[in-house]
């Protein structure tokens, strides 16, 4: 008897966290294929929430990768000047631009910068981030409880690895950069 009350704790575990998760799964499609991301309501949630409405509404549609530096990060998320469909398209300008919605407070936690990790690019304000986000490529540790944690990819990861690289004498600018191509929940 104890056996199964048991396993009908652990089934109903698995089935409830199976279905929370869900809703925190997000698609970012690249050139080469889909990259399968877990957000982090739980740390998170302000960020979280923004990353959401902005990528369902389809701002992140058609953003480039401005700054990739290899063996680092990929950062994207520029709406304003890095969205290469828009009529404020402007490579030189990509990176200084966010969303029309307030900067978000900080909410850095202990989850480390590893490689996956999604995390919230920001002025030296930490109060600052809005949009832009970046994709580490391998661990950072020095970037732990400093920027915001707020995803990691569970899928795709290779994928993110072909994002074309930027100049490492212009702290990673990429000329022809990729983009993304769109960015939706599950």
């Amino acid at each position: 008897m104890n056996r199964i009350f048991i396993n009908l704790i652990i089934i109903f575990f698995l089935l409830t966290n199976q279905s929370i998760s869900k809703e925190d799964i997000m698609i970012l499609k690249l050139k080469d294929g889909e990259v399968k991301i877990e957000l982090f309501n739980d740390v998170a949630p302000n960020h979280v929430k923004r990353i959401k409405e902005l990528a369902n509404s389809g701002k992140y549609d058609n953003v480039v990768f401005h700054r990739v530096i290899d063996g680092f990060m990929a950062q994207t998320g520029d709406v304003k000047f890095g969205n290469s469909d828009s009529k404020d398209f402007n490579l030189r300008m990509a990176g200084m631009g966010g969303s029309d919605l307030p900067d978000l407070e900080q909410e850095f936690n202990s989850l480390p910068h590893e490689r996956g990790t999604l995390s919230m690019a920001r002025s030296s304000d930490p109060n600052s981030a809005n949009s832009q986000f970046f994709i580490c490529f391998k661990a950072a540790p020095f970037l732990d409880r400093q920027y915001t944690v707020f995803g990691k990819v569970i899928s795709g990861m290779d994928f993110v690895d072909k994002i074309k690289r930027g100049d490492e004498n212009n702290n990673g600018a990429v000329s022809d950069p990729d983009k993304i191509i769109s960015f939706k929940s599950l």
